[in-house]
């Protein structure tokens, strides 16, 4: 990720945290949506995942500018999921539905520079997490 990449996140988390409890119901409202196998490795009364979701977010936003500082609590979150039953193959749909909730979330304030910069983000915590949970992945062919 670029500088410009992290001040974009990290600039457009800031308009995110105020409607953080809203935005962790739009969250997970829409991933049980769209997977809705995976609303069984999570608790009925969600208050205290959306709390953990946003909490986590905005350590690995403010952490950017120093990936170094978040990769070993990523690692260890990643190790938990795999008890949770989480797999390699949610992490792209877990992306997807994080960024169609700040594009909701931040409206005309998303802007493909915007999803591109989370994109980005995203990518790069979630393949870390993925080698750490399950070992290296094979890079898909370009």
């Amino acid at each position: 990720m670029t500088p410009e990449q992290i001040a974009l996140v990290q600039q457009s988390f800031s308009k995110v945290a105020p409607i953080s409890e809203a935005a962790s119901v739009l969250f997970y409202d829409r991933l049980f949506e769209v997977a809705p196998s995976v609303r069984a490795m999570f608790p009925e009364d969600m208050t205290e995942q959306r709390k953990k979701l946003m909490g986590v977010l905005a350590a690995v936003v403010s952490g950017l500018s120093n990936l170094d500082s978040i990769l070993p609590a990523a690692s260890a979150l990643a190790r938990r999921h795999i008890a949770y039953g989480a797999k390699a193959e949610h992490y792209p749909v877990v992306g997807a539905t994080l960024l169609w909730t700040l594009e909701k979330g931040l409206g005309e304030s998303w802007t493909p520079e915007l999803a591109t910069a989370w994109r980005d983000a995203y990518g790069v915590l979630s393949d870390y997490m993925i080698s750490e949970a399950y070992g290296a992945q094979p890079q898909a062919a370009e």
